[in-house]
């Protein structure tokens, strides 16, 4: 299945509704080469060459140099390409969003699949694998991904991030396809598709550059074995092993393999071939390579080429194919520098030199024209060169290369040069240079010579007018004159003829980007010149005739206007915010009126509708700084479009001028008064604009690398038809910037240029048509001028640094005046020395007079200032000498310190030799060097090891886990009251004060009770298991296995070493030290005493001096044959004071220099020592004559003492006395001489001895030093093996410690879970109890006999769904969709379940009381709450346990592998134990110490013989006597330990039955005190409870507060009593009245019954009814207040009970009672207190409060006291009719 190429490919981007046709421009042909980007070269046959070109492929013909091309699919450029190993396809990796890798067939050019989603924005590089099934990509910034695809399925394999940086190649390895490599900024990346059981994964590492510093790799090899050799940036090959440099490779000396950057790119025949930036291949032999190793210290191995090419100079080489013919050598290498070149690598004799197939401009093109005359374009480069291309022909003219690079480039119009052949170019060094274009064969046909190439560049004249690169030059619209622009930030004009003549320039306020002269139609010929920094500057043309200043050429005076650009952008944003809001709120506006209508027509309300709250608008900004200006062209005199970059991009501006021109340039701003915008492009600026010569197209060169084409109206300069546009991608989007863009001068071509290098030519005609017209024509090449064989060449500048014309003139100028001043000063001279030579003669004419007459020295001084002026010259003179010598003496200052510092203080001590004052014997100091500190510093490293890690994982053992919170639930008294607890209770200091001791008693019983807790926790863990063994023993059990080591010979191969003995680098370095500073330390003490015996020298010499002088003031007074020889004086020898011969003093550098003067006017060839070996012999011999003439010699001494005797002899005789006293005086004078000379001999003979003894422990020391050396020697074979072997050790060492750590880990891990565990099964007992404690705080909330009981227990035992905290928290519109499940959670009911109606909990019933309903509610709010925290625990413990099973597992693997490390790391140990038994030891014995013996002889041959320290084997012997004693001791104390045993467990057999007998002791006591068994430790820690003390005094006040009430009731009562009496009384009187009428009234009816005997039957069957019928009345009452009394004693009982007067729980107060019914009625007294008292029931009290009595109703009469209507009072048959009957009667 194959794509189509016309769907796929981009296409021009054409404004809708427009008449633009879609091929406007049609492409005719690509002159540029983009060789800056990596890997722009692919072969697809032996003829067909691709590489990228902007947006276009280009497939080139080596052959008849035709291209093709194909467009890029997305638009947005090619990011790289690649070809398939068999030929047959090519891919294209594109940019742009999501971009694809499309696959082409060849040589078909179909599209074969296309490859979806690798990257984000770009590839930056494609390759197959060696087979081609497998391609890989990776993308750019800013995902770099790396990707391996499936291409004929379409389909990724494998996918991941590359690295966080610049990726620049990736590829397969051919020898190993499952690994890659890839490599870029700062990296290279080793990868490998590895099996998981997940899948295929790719796998990276990272290289370790170590101690070589990091590089960018743009290129690599593998080889065969899995390294990889990778170039640098400093020209060295590096050899990769693993994912670290094994080696840097360079060649002889230190010479790098290349100049610049290298690139490895084959393997082939034993050659490594390799590129580089220096335009050089070279071939490595590959054996060398890959058995490279580093020599000495360093890293690097030296290796020279085998072969070496070099291609040319100023070449670049950055990549090479190869031919995909079979056994050849010829390859094509990409040149950076701009060219494809043909290489022959077979380096035979044979091969040819390399070949340049192509050359194009190397970098971004700088300056493009088109010939006004022809269809010629010239181009300039960077690159130092200059090209002319016929378009027509579409081929290359000729090429000229300069010292500099080009940066502008304009052709002459006609009115300069007729024939159109004069190029102007700027270059970067500030030089422009006339080029002249001529025919070759034209000059041919004149001279005879002959021509090479089609065309020739001839340079006719170059200046320099620019200390900076040459932007811009432009001729006058006259073309009179010629302006050029620089960044120096001026403009030059010179005068346009035979020869260019420089007019002046101009400053202008920032670096010039263009200039543009006003066209014809403008009155005035003005240029404008246009800034980067956004200034644009209006010049009125300079006069060519006008006079000129003759200093400079700056014109000041010439007329300007400028305007600085001040950004509208903002504001545009602005203003269209504002009118897209307008048309938003007029369309709701009309909507609204529309609805409103509607509803109007529907008769319906309209609903109020909320205003929405506008956003802030776009705040107003102005870039800092300012935005760079692209390009510009006038509109109108006066007026001009901009086109800006940064910000303010996407509009052209209209500008003009303002008309007050006042002030400082820079300070301007100036806003432009129009704009029109730049549709769909407001990020991308416009770089260019051309119009073609009828102004009716307007051509835009884009930043982005797009063409723009906007037709425009005749006539329109304001640009108001500026609406349809053709856009198409051309040149590279990312760094293409289309800077320059042209039209021919026949408008049917346009021409651009861009940053990428490339160089497109577009047909405004068909080809077909184009072909039609212009196949007669052809490109014309202007002819050579005449003359221009016989022109001497041009005198170019080509020293960079050469003046400008402005410079060369100030120059001169300034030359001028130094002459002038020059010639002043030397008139001036010759004037003065005339005067001198006078002055002179006047002198000496003085001094010829008489002194009277002559003029004293004052008199002929005119004036005194001229002498004090003098004198102050010379003093200030003398300050500046010694301010310029004061650098000179520093500088020796710090000569001399550094020399003292090499030659004096690098040493810790001079050597002091000290010699014998009687004989020749010596002794000397040892030489030491300055110890370095450094070194000290290797003692206190150390290696990580095993219990590093162990001890890391013990400070890592913190919890993980954080203590779990209750959600919303705290530990809460569930037993509360249901009646609130009482405020404003306030206790008695008493109370407070028994609850503060209460509670101190119960803090100190807890903390006993905590303290005895912990003693016995900390028994308990003490005790030991029955099985284990004694602490002591098991410790000193471990200290003998690790401290014992190995009891076989270290030469077994078996022999292990012990941890404490094993040995690495740093140890044996820290050994090293130990035994150097050891070996100093010995020196240090020896040349101590050494020193200290020259000082007590010193001291002797001195005393002995003064010994002598003794002698010799003795031996005066003596006769001459009484002297006795003194001994010979010893002197202080320079080699005992070496410190003297650095000392000097002034006079010595004085005789230095007179010394050296001197040597200096002799002989110049002998050096400074001896100088120095000379001033130290006169130093010497002065010394000499100091000595002599401070120490008179004894012998003249003598003489004169003899003299004198002899004078006195002879002159007169001593007498007796005289002489007795003159004897005595003589033995004196003897004795002292003798005691003096045997001091001095006992002295020397003393200090000799010491000397002896010093000299003997001296040499003794040098025995142990020697000794000491060698094993110094030892020790540093031993380090050498070491680091042979630390590298593997310490990776090793490494596996091994992270095994150690992660098993310590794990344990540590797996305690946390287990202690986790615990805890979390304790918080779910605790949850259990407070499940347990809140449903028992229900049932005692119910009470007993509840008739709600069962509804409550529904209630509370109820299970709804409730409503998370993260639902209640989430948004509005969540809640208000779950409300109607809200109402169904709370509707449910699991009671439903069961059969019956669905429970309502919402509404307490009726009768219940609603405080216990309320708690009832609350109780299962939190015994709910109980079970969400119950059912999260068993999901934590659940996941903890899974936890624990994974780390179990893990543990044993990590133990396993940790076992494995542990072998290997004892392997290497013991390979390196036997490279070091291997090492010879120097031990040097003696014959005694010998005692291997054969046959009782010594042996020849001791290599069997063990060497041991004899005070070792003392020890050993010794030792095994000591086990001996030991084994013994330890039997005794085994029998000893048994009898103890059986001891201890009879005791605690009896211990057990004693605690038995206490508990039941403790128990029996308990059941006593208490009546059951309680817990102790909780009643001592009771405290008091402030709750009960505030109840208790509640209750005491209330009792008193009832107290009071009872007795103010007992009051009224007794009120009642009396007014009772009262009544009473006044019912007595009643009574006997009555009686008085009832005793009438039987009188009466005695008579009556006389009367009327028939009738009285009838009346006592009525009578009898009545009475009948009221006591059944009265019965029922009875019955009924019985009832309600029984039920009152049981309440007061259960109430009683309770301990609270307290109502019963749904029972509503009882009425007051009424009174009981009286039995008796045979008196009155009781018929009246039944008729109108209230009667009280017998038994206790009233409980308080009692309700309000009622008045006692007013007394009346008996037959007006009404029948009580109410049930429950006893009433009294109605007298009414009694006294009706009786009256009747």
């Amino acid at each position: 299945m194959y794509y189509k190429y016309e769907e796929l490919h981009s296409r021009p981007s054409i404004t809708p509704d427009s008449e633009i046709p879609e091929n406007l421009l049609h492409l005719s042909h690509s002159f540029g080469y983009d060789s800056g980007r990596r890997g722009n070269l692919q072969l697809l046959d032996d003829r067909t060459l691709i590489f990228i070109a902007g947006n276009l492929l280009v497939l080139l013909d080596l052959s008849t140099k035709e291209q093709r091309y194909l467009r890029s699919c997305s638009g947005e450029g090619i990011g790289s390409i690649t070809a398939h190993p068999s030929k047959e396809y090519f891919v294209v990796a594109e940019k742009g969003t999501q971009p694809n890798i499309i696959v082409y067939e060849y040589p078909s050019l179909r599209p074969f699949c296309i490859l979806r989603g690798g990257t984000e924005r770009a590839y930056s590089f494609v390759d197959f694998n060696p087979d081609g099934s497998l391609l890989a990509s990776v993308g750019s910034a800013p995902d770099y991904m790396l990707t391996l695809w499936d291409w004929r399925k379409e389909e990724v394999m494998l996918s991941c991030k590359a690295v966080s940086q610049e990726v620049y190649r990736v590829s397969f390895s051919p020898y190993n396809p499952r690994l890659l490599t890839s490599s870029g900024s700062g990296h290279i990346k080793f990868w490998q598709t590895a099996s998981t059981f997940t899948g295929l994964k790719l796998q990276g590492r990272m290289g370790h550059f170590g101690k070589t510093a990091g590089t960018d790799i743009e290129g690599y090899v593998e080889l065969p074995d899995g390294k990889v050799v990778s170039g640098s940036d400093w020209g060295n090959l590096l050899l990769w092993d693993g994912n670290s440099i094994k080696v840097e490779i360079c060649r002889k000396e230190g010479l790098n393999c290349h100049i610049g950057t290298v690139q490895p790119f084959a393997l082939e025949e034993g050659q490594l071939m390799t590129i580089g930036s220096d335009g050089v291949v070279r071939g490595w032999d590959f054996e060398s390579i890959d058995t490279a190793d580093s020599t000495g210290d360093g890293s690097r191995f030296e290796l020279e080429p085998m072969n070496e090419m070099v291609v040319g100079h100023n070449v670049c080489l950055s990549s090479v194919v190869r031919s995909s013919l079979p056994d050849s050598f010829i390859c094509f290498a990409q040149d950076s520098s701009g060219a494809i070149w043909k290489l022959d690598l077979s380096f035979t004799y044979t091969t040819p030199d390399p070949e340049c197939l192509f050359s194009f401009h190397g970098g971004p093109i700088q300056g493009l024209d088109a010939s006004r005359k022809s269809h010629l374009m010239a181009t300039t480069t960077l690159d130092c060169s200059v090209k002319v291309f016929d378009f027509l022909a579409k081929k290359e003219l000729t090429s000229s290369r300069f010292n500099q690079g080009g940066t502008a480039l304009s052709w002459a119009p006609p009115l300069v040069n007729q024939s159109g052949s004069l190029l102007v170019t700027g270059f970067e060094d500030g030089v422009v240079r006339l080029l002249e274009l001529y025919d070759p064969q034209m000059l041919h046909v004149d001279t005879g010579r002959d021509p090479k190439g089609d065309a020739k560049l001839h340079l006719k004249q170059a200046f320099k007018p620019h200390n900076a690169h040459v932007t811009a030059v432009a001729y006058e619209r006259n073309g009179e004159i010629l302006a050029t622009g620089s960044a120096d930030c001026t403009v030059f004009f010179f005068t346009v003829g035979e020869k260019y003549n420089p007019i002046g320039f101009v400053q202008v306020p920032g670096p010039v980007q263009a200039l543009e002269w006003s066209p014809h139609s403008h009155t005035d010929s003005r240029l404008l010149i246009l800034c980067q920094s956004g200034h644009v500057v209006e010049m009125h043309s300079p006069d060519p005739e006008a006079q000129r200043p003759t200093e400079t050429f700056q014109l000041p005076e010439l007329p300007s206007r400028s305007f600085r650009f001040r950004s509208i952008k903002s504001r545009i944003k602005r203003q269209e915010e504002i009118a897209r809001r307008q048309v938003v709120k007029e369309k709701k506006k009309k909507e609204r009126e529309e609805r409103l209508k509607e509803l109007k027509r529907l008769n319906a309300k309209p609903e109020k509708e909320e205003e929405e709250e506008e956003d802030e608008l776009p705040a107003i900004y102005i870039p800092d700084p300012p935005s760079p200006l692209y390009c510009g062209f006038y509109s109108q005199p006066g007026q001009f479009w901009l086109s800006m970059g940064g910000f303010d991009s996407g509009f052209l501006y209209h500008c003009k001028f303002s008309e007050k021109q006042d002030g400082d340039p820079n300070q301007r701003q100036d806003e432009p008064f129009d704009f029109v915008p730049v549709h769909s492009r407001d990020d991308d600026p416009i770089r260019s604009v051309t119009f073609s010569s009828n102004r009716q197209l307007l051509l835009c060169g884009m930043h982005s690398g797009f063409i723009r084409v906007y037709p425009l109206q005749p006539g329109d300069s304001s640009l108001t038809s500026m609406q349809a546009y053709w856009a198409l991608s051309v040149h590279d989007n990312q760094y293409g910037h289309l800077r320059h863009i042209c039209c021919s001068h026949d408008d049917n071509f346009v021409l651009t240029a861009g940053d990428d290098g490339n160089i497109f030519s577009f047909s405004l005609l068909p080809p077909e048509e184009l072909q039609k017209g212009l196949q007669k024509k052809r490109a014309k090449v202007p002819s050579p001028r005449v003359g221009l064989e016989n022109e001497a060449l041009a005198q170019d500048i080509e020293d960079p640094a050469a003046y400008s014309i402005e410079t060369a003139k100030q120059k001169l100028e300034k030359d001028r005046l130094h002459r002038e001043a020059g010639l002043k000063i030397a008139a001036k001279r010759k004037k003065l020395a005339k005067l001198q030579k006078k002055f002179k003669q006047l002198l000496n004419d003085n001094q010829s007079l008489p002194e009277h007459v002559r003029l004293k020295p004052a008199e002929l001084q005119l004036d005194r200032r001229f002498s004090e002026q003098a004198e102050r010259s010379k003093a200030q003179r003398v300050r500046e000498v010694r301010k310029q010598m004061d650098w000179e003496e520093e500088r020796c200052n710090i000569a001399l310190s550094k020399l003292q510092d090499w030659f004096k203080d690098s040493l810790e001590a001079n050597m002091v030799t000290v010699v014998a004052i009687g004989t020749d014997h010596r002794v000397s100091t040892y030489c030491l060097p300055a110890l370095a500190e450094p070194s000290s510093r290797l003692r206190h490293q150390r290696r990580p090891s095993c219990l590093d890690g162990h001890k890391a994982g013990q400070e890592r053992r913190k919890s993980r886990f954080e203590p779990t919170k209750d959600s919303g639930i705290e530990k809460e008294d569930v037993l509360r009251c249901m009646q609130a607890r009482p405020s404003g209770i306030t206790l008695t200091n008493r109370q407070v004060e028994m609850l503060r001791k209460a509670a101190e008693k119960a803090e100190q019983a807890q903390a006993k009770i905590e303290k005895r807790k912990q003693d016995w926790a900390r028994l308990y863990a003490e005790k030991p298991n029955k099985d284990s063994e004694d602490p002591q023993d098991v410790q000193a059990i471990r200290e003998a296995k690790e401290t014992i080591g190995d009891l076989k010979l270290k030469s077994d191969k078996t022999f292990t070493v012990p941890e404490h003995l094993r040995m690495n680098a740093e140890r044996k370095i820290a050994q090293l030290i130990g035994l150097e500073e050891n070996i100093c330390e010995k020196q240090v003490e020896m040349n101590g005493c050494i020193l200290a015996l020259r000082d007590s020298k010193v001291r002797l010499v001195s005393q002995l001096h003064a010994q002598a002088q003794q002698v010799q003031r003795v031996q005066q007074r003596l006769a001459a044959h009484l002297h006795r020889p003194p001994p010979a004086l010893p002197t202080i020898q320079p080699e005992e004071t070496p410190e003297k011969r650095l000392q000097y003093s002034h006079a010595t550098l004085k005789r230095y220099r007179v010394l050296r003067e001197q040597r200096l006017q002799t002989i110049e060839q002998e050096g400074v020592t001896h100088l120095l070996e000379e001033l130290e012999k006169e130093m010497e011999e002065e010394e000499g004559k100091e000595t002599e003439e401070e120490t008179p010699s004894l012998p003249a001494s003598s003489a004169i003492r003899e003299d004198e005797e002899t004078a006195e002899e002879e002159g007169t005789e001593l007498s007796e006395l005289e002489e007795e006293l003159r004897m005595e005086e003589e033995v004196r004078l003897l004795h002292e001489q003798d005691s003096l000379l045997e001091q001095m001999e006992s002295s020397v003979c003393r200090f000799d001895a010491e000397l002896m003894l010093l000299r003997h422990q001296k040499l003794c020391l040098d025995w142990q030093l020697k000794m000491a050396d060698l094993r110094q020697l030892t020790l540093y074979q031993e380090l050498l093996i070491l680091k042979e072997f630390e590298r593997r050790e310490d990776s090793l060492q490494e596996n091994l410690n992270g095994r150690i750590q992660e098993e310590s880990s794990i344990t540590s891990d797996l305690e946390e879970f287990n202690e986790e565990l615990n805890r979390r099964h304790e918080e779910i007992a605790q949850l259990h109890e407070r499940e347990k404690a809140l449903t028992a705080a229900f049932q005692t909330s119910l009470g007993k006999e509840n008739k709600f009981e069962e509804f409550l227990t529904k209630v509370f035992k109820k299970k709804i769904k409730r409503v998370k905290i993260e639902e209640q928290t989430g948004n509005k519109e969540e809640d208000k969709d779950s409300d109607e499940d809200d109402d169904w959670d709370d509707d449910y009911d699991d009671s439903t379940e069961d059969g019956g109606a669905a429970l309502d909990d919402k509404d307490c019933p009726p009768g219940c009381d609603p405080e216990l309903f309320e708690n009832t509610l609350q109780l299962r709010e939190r015994r709910l709450d109980l079970e969400e925290l119950l059912v999260e625990e068993k999901k934590s413990t659940e996941a903890l346990k899974k936890e624990c099973d994974t780390l179990i597992k893990k543990e044993k693997s990590v133990k396993t592998s940790r076992k494995a490390a542990e072998d290997d790391l004892e392997l290497i140990n013991r390979e390196k134990q036997q490279k070091m038994n291997e090492l010879d030891v120097v031990v040097p014995l003696r014959l005694h110490q010998i005692r291997f013996f054969l046959n009782g002889s010594v042996p020849s041959d001791l290599s069997p013989a063990l060497v041991l320290d004899m005070t070792e084997l003392n020890r050993l012997q010794e030792r095994i006597k000591q086990l001996q004693a030991e084994k013994s001791q330890q039997k005794d104390l085994y029998c000893e330990a048994r009898k103890h045993h059986v001891r201890l467990i009879h005791d605690r057999t009896m211990m057990d039955a004693n605690i038995q007998v206490l508990e039941k002791q403790c128990k029996q006591l308990m059941m006593l005190k208490f009546g059951r068994l309680v817990n102790l430790e909780s009643l001592q820690t009771l405290s008091g409870n402030r709750t009960l003390e505030e109840l208790k005094q509640q209750k005491f006040f209330r009792e008193v507060a009832y107290d009071k009430e009872i007795k103010q009731w007992d009051m009224k009562v007794e009120e009642a009593h009396q007014a009772l009496m009262e009544v009473t009384r006044c019912n007595t009187q009643l009574l006997l009245s009555m009686t008085n009428l009832l005793d009438q009234k039987r009188e009466l009816e005695n008579k009556l019954n006389a009367r009327q005997k028939k009738m009285s039957r009838q009346f006592q069957d009525d009578r009898r009814r009545v009475d009948q019928e009221e006591i059944l009345r009265l019965k029922g009452v009875v019955k009924t207040q019985s009832q309600k009394a029984e039920a009152l004693r049981r309440e007061i009982g259960l109430l009683s009970r309770q301990g609270g007067h307290v109502l019963p729980p749904g029972r509503a107060p009882l009425p007051p009672l009424a009174p009981l019914p009286t039995l008796r009625v045979r008196t009155h007294t009781r018929l009246l207190s039944r008729q109108g008292g209230l009667v009280l029931p017998p038994g206790p009290r009233p409980l308080p409060p009692l309700p309000p009595l009622p008045p006692l109703p007013p007394l009346t009469p008996l037959s007006a006291i009404p029948t009580p209507a109410n049930k429950d009072h006893t009433v009294c048959p109605n007298s009414s009719k009694s006294s009706s009957r009786q009256e009747a009667t």
